[in-house]
This record gives structure tokens, sequence and C-alpha cells, in this order.
């Protein structure tokens, strides 16, 4: 449950932030998808852009949970002893 919430939770405001200066810059009303004008309120597509920034962010925060793990927690099931390392909130 931690590493979830050590993932989640600074993914969540650097998608905060990441937002705010993605539709700083950009209309939301003047958006395409696929060349084709989005017909979204901008509440819509303020939560839909937030939550995609939250995936990556997400994303991000979990691959470096994952590519932080030593040597013996990649091995665990194959024979190698346990580490006394901890990576990532485990």
């Amino acid at each position: 449950m931690l590493r979830i919430i050590w993932v989640l939770w600074p993914s969540f405001l650097v998608a905060g932030v990441a937002e705010v200066i993605f539709f700083t810059v950009i209309d939301p009303q003047e958006l395409y998808l696929f060349g084709e004008p989005m017909h979204l309120s901008k509440i819509a597509t303020y939560s839909i852009g937030f939550l995609g920034f939250w995936a990556v962010c997400a994303g991000s925060s979990l691959l470096t949970c994952f590519l932080q793990r030593s040597a013996a927690e990649v091995n665990k099931g194959v024979g190698a002893g346990s580490s006394s390392e901890e990576g990532c909130g485990k």
C-alpha cells in the first residue's frame, strides 16, 4: 500500500502542475483530435487532460520504482537470498 502512495501522490502533484502549464498556453476549445475539433466542455477537457497527465506521471514513477530494485529482489524466486535493501517503499 505504501508503494502505491509513493507512486500516486507525487504523480498527482506533478500532473497538477503540468495541467496548469499546459492549459495556460493552450485553450481547451481549440484542441483537435485526429484533425477534428473536440466538442467537449472545458471542464471535461480539463478532467481528461489531468487524468492523462496523471497516468503518464504515475507510469514514470512506477518505472522508477521498478528500476531501482536490487539484484536480490529481481532474482528472489530463482534461489538468490533476500536483500536488506528496500526499494521504493517495500
